[in-house]
């Protein structure tokens, strides 16, 4: 069954797995979208194709949850207290004024005043955890395990983010404290039966609010961000990138190697809940 405002796409199934899919939106509705320095640097950061990419969720039986919203106008899996996940180091905002690159996204003295931060907060952020709870909460009450699975992707260059080039697969589970190390081993060994794809657990990427709020694993549930870099799944141009080479369009080809690892994590998410429900 799947629920949909013009914005929040809620597809719900009845195994024990929440996929969440907070980046990929390339909205950007009015009044946001004044004072941009342009539609495509706003867009430049969004997880590209993401969704095409775990387009299989639904045979899992998985629910889906998904905003259309872009990141520029308000990043939901930020802290919306505005303290840094990544304390340190350079990062982006609940409602980002530059690009991963630094890069401006809005003309000089046209930032998000904080009267528009609430406003976006309250008519998106809240709206899609309320959404993430939600559905958790029904699901708990069906099975006693419940594995929330974050999708995320990044260019695998970025300098200003972290140095040389991203490993392909990057497990976050917020340093260990947001699910079972039996669920993240088993990942990781999945991970290493691919030598093509490089991977690292806890990284420069330790999982970001979405993960750190709902992985609560003494209460059933066990939350995994993987921030995937674009050239596991595209054809992805390193280094700088710009309008005429960026994004590369999905290529299903290209794409194959890396959703036959995804769906071998699903599966295995779903036998980590059923064993932790008997």
């Amino acid at each position: 069954m799947q629920n949909k405002k013009d914005w929040l796409t809620v597809r719900r199934g009845q195994a024990p797995l929440v996929v969440s899919i907070p980046h990929t939106g390339l909205e950007i509705p009015a009044p946001y979208d004044q004072h941009l320095v342009s539609v495509w640097r706003a867009r430049k950061d969004a997880d590209w194709h993401i969704e095409r990419l775990y387009d299989f969720a639904h045979h899992f039986d998985a629910t889906i949850i998904h905003t259309s919203i872009s990141r520029t106008v308000i990043d939901v899996n930020r802290d919306p207290s505005g303290q840094s996940l990544y304390p340190g180091q350079a990062t982006t905002d609940l409602c980002p004024s530059t690009t991963f690159d630094g890069e401006p996204l809005y003309q000089s003295g046209h930032e998000p005043d904080q009267a528009s931060i609430n406003e976006r907060k309250a008519l998106y952020f809240d709206p899609y955890h309320a959404a993430l709870g939600h559905e958790i909460d029904r699901l708990r009450w069906q099975h006693q395990t419940v594995v929330l699975y974050d999708c995320h992707s990044i260019r695998s260059v970025i300098p200003r983010l972290f140095e040389g080039t991203l490993p392909h697969l990057n497990l976050g589970t917020n340093s260990g404290a947001s699910c079972a190390p039996e669920l993240a081993n088993s990942l990781l060994q999945a991970a290493a039966g691919m030598p093509a794809f490089t991977h690292i657990h806890n990284g420069r990427f330790k999982g970001g609010y979405i993960t750190r709020a709902f992985g609560k694993p003494s209460e059933g549930v066990h939350a995994v961000q993987m921030e995937m870099a674009c050239r596991t799944y595209m054809p992805e141009p390193l280094g700088d990138v710009d309008l005429k080479n960026w994004p590369q369009p999905y290529d299903e080809h290209y794409a194959a190697p890396a959703i036959e690892l995804l769906k071998i994590w699903f599966s295995l998410c779903l036998d980590f809940a059923a064993r932790h429900s008997l």
